[in-house]
């Protein structure tokens, strides 16, 4: 009894172990991936996160080289007061004793969706365990991570700039600079307008609007164009519904899963603060599609665009009614 209980051990110690060994190692997370290439000390980290066309072009221009040798005087040693952090809310934390500086880079939103991570930065700095204020001016930084041949690799950079205009660090500075400039105020000059003026004003409006807008309705106008030169030449295909069939940056011949028709950062489907969507394509050849350019971060309130296959782009306050009755713009 005794022998078969000592055997019966062994056995399931054996699997156990067994089991153990041919497990493989936990996949490297987008956030990890990030931290290695920018402050791994092993060189040859920074390279091994960009995408397969960025270094086939840069090595077809002889470029590949010096990035290289740029990549290993950048990336930041990690010693001293420097700190990351593969999980939690801080990414990077900087603690100057001899002046009681602090400065933490704060992960404020990582969203995984497949194999595309977006992950949101922002910068706080302390002096003597007090947050300053003006570091609420530095700029926002989402590093877009796509997953590529089983690698997180940096696919796009967006910078944003927020101005809080109700910090009371920044109204002191901006009204003390305009009494400066300006002197003692003076009694304001009403003046009334006859009627054709104030016919111009609503035109004058949204006029501004759209010159808000024009960056974003040169992208959806962008892919637009790309999508009807993709069907021509890919017929068999039709419509694509994934923006990176219409890449613009890479190396050899266009193809069907590159074709070369747009920019990377708006392949990535995020640019000037709007996510670009394709769908619909449901028939093989496609022959219709829909595209939604919806506002985030800093553009969340402004107008959601959409447009389909007719060319025509119209606006709405959100996505449901652009695609049911949006206003066309024109």
């Amino acid at each position: 009894m005794r022998k078969c209980a000592v055997c019966l051990f062994s056995i399931l110690l054996y699997s156990v172990c067994s089991f153990a060994t041919t497990q493989e190692p936990p996949q490297q997370t987008a956030r990890q991936a990030l931290m290695e290439m920018f402050f791994s000390k092993e060189t040859g980290t920074f390279n091994r996160h960009l995408p397969d066309v960025t270094l086939a072009a840069l090595e077809k221009s002889g470029a590949l080289d010096k990035l290289k040798l740029y990549s290993a005087v950048t990336q930041i040693p990690n010693q001293g007061r420097f700190k990351t952090f593969e999980t939690g809310p801080i990414l990077l934390s900087v603690d100057d004793p001899k002046t009681n500086l602090k400065l933490d880079v704060v992960v404020d939103k990582d969203s995984l969706a497949g194999d595309q991570d977006d992950i949101d930065l922002s910068f706080h700095a302390y002096k003597d365990g007090q947050l300053q204020h003006t570091m609420s001016y530095m700029p926002r930084t989402t590093f877009s991570m796509k997953m590529e041949s089983g690698v997180w690799r940096l696919n796009a950079i967006e910078v944003t700039i927020r101005i809080p205009l109700d910090d009371p660090d920044l109204l002191k500075k901006v009204t003390d600079g305009m009494n400066s400039h300006l002197g003692p105020a003076t009694p304001p000059t009403i003046t009334v307008l006859n009627q054709p003026q104030m016919q111009m004003q609503p035109q004058l409006a949204t006029r501004h609007v759209l010159g808000n807008d024009s960056m974003t309705l040169a992208a959806v106008r962008a892919i637009l164009t790309a999508e009807t030169t993709y069907a021509a030449t890919y017929p068999a295909v039709g419509y694509t519904c994934a923006l990176s069939d219409l890449d613009g940056f890479g190396g050899g011949e266009p193809n069907e899963h590159q074709a070369m028709l747009i920019g990377s950062g708006l392949a990535g489907g995020r640019q000037h603060g709007y996510n670009f969507t394709v769908s619909g394509c449901t028939a093989s050849p496609a022959s219709r599609f829909q595209l939604i350019a919806t506002p985030s971060g800093e553009a969340f309130g402004r107008r959601t665009f959409c447009a389909d296959q007719t060319g025509v782009v119209r606006s709405s306050a959100d996505a449901a009614s652009c695609v049911n009755n949006g206003t066309p713009v024109q």
